[in-house]
């Protein structure tokens, strides 16, 4: 009876722990919904999958701690977050709705997991399991291996597939076989000439523009930006800064300031003349 007591009994350790971390873990999937960067709510989505591993280690489940560790916030969080560093997404990006309906389809599916969720922790809060101290027996990585590789086996070698099979489709998808020689230079300028395109190289982003980072334009003789500065993935995006003006007055100043000083050396020079005469 007094071991019934213990086992449905909290401590104060594990309550606080369980206060310290519980809000922890909730401040950190607020923060992922609610941050203006993806970088930021992929961090903080990782410190909250941290947490729940902490959970599962200091309730035995020591199997899905590691796994909860070592495969979602070791792997799949940080290809999350090198994934977002490479492509650049913005908070503007996410702003712009690709598919008609997407957030209405997302809210209704976060009801729908709210729901299951909620019905998942009353149940289990309610009702007690039957055979968990039995299949815990000789420790939970044993008993959830037995399971595994026995009565499961099908469904866990099926998931398995799955996942080799969508490696294997993201591999083929990104990969591109050349199936034609390539073009040397000569041809390639020859190529350029005919179609009437810019011959000579691309200026370099920031010519004249004071700045030589790629989101500035160049600037033309006349002032104006050139297109072909920048990349076209950043005019779609709308990154692209514009110095024109500021350069144009810059540039304005500086030939007034030149203009001041030939006339100040010229009068300057004529009075010395007329001195010696």
């Amino acid at each position: 009876m007094t071991a019934q007591l213990a086992a449905y009994s909290t401590s104060t350790g594990e309550a606080f722990q369980f206060w310290v971390l519980g809000t922890v873990a909730v401040i950190g999937a607020l923060c992922t919904v609610f941050m203006k960067r993806a970088v930021h709510s992929a961090l903080c989505l990782a410190g909250t999958m941290i947490v729940l591993a902490i959970f599962y280690l200091a309730n035995g489940a020591y199997f899905l701690g590691v796994v909860q560790i070592v495969v979602y916030t070791g792997a799949i969080m940080m290809l999350f977050l090198f994934v977002v560093m490479l492509v650049g997404v913005t908070a503007a990006d996410s702003l712009k709705e690709t598919i008609k309906g997407q957030r209405w389809l997302a809210l209704l599916c976060g009801l729908g997991f709210g729901i299951l969720l909620f019905a998942g922790i009353g149940n289990a809060a309610l009702k007690d399991f039957n055979g968990l101290g039995q299949a815990n027996a000789n420790g939970n990585v044993e008993g959830l291996a037995a399971l595994i590789f026995t009565k499961y086996v099908f469904a866990f070698e099926l998931t398995g597939a799955l996942l080799i099979t969508a490696a294997v489709g993201a591999m083929v998808l990104t990969h591109r076989e050349r199936t034609e020689r390539a073009k040397t230079q000569r041809e390639l300028a020859e190529q350029r000439v005919r179609e009437g395109k810019h011959v000579p190289p691309l200026p370099a982003p920031g010519v004249y523009a004071r700045h030589n980072a790629v989101d500035i334009a160049g600037l033309l003789p006349d002032g104006t930006t050139s297109d072909l500065t920048v990349s076209k993935t950043l005019r779609d995006r709308g990154q692209v800064r514009d110095v024109s003006t500021e350069a144009l007055q810059d540039l304005k100043a500086l030939e007034q300031r030149a203009e001041d000083r030939l006339e100040r050396s010229n009068s300057g020079g004529s009075n010395s003349g007329e001195g010696s005469k």
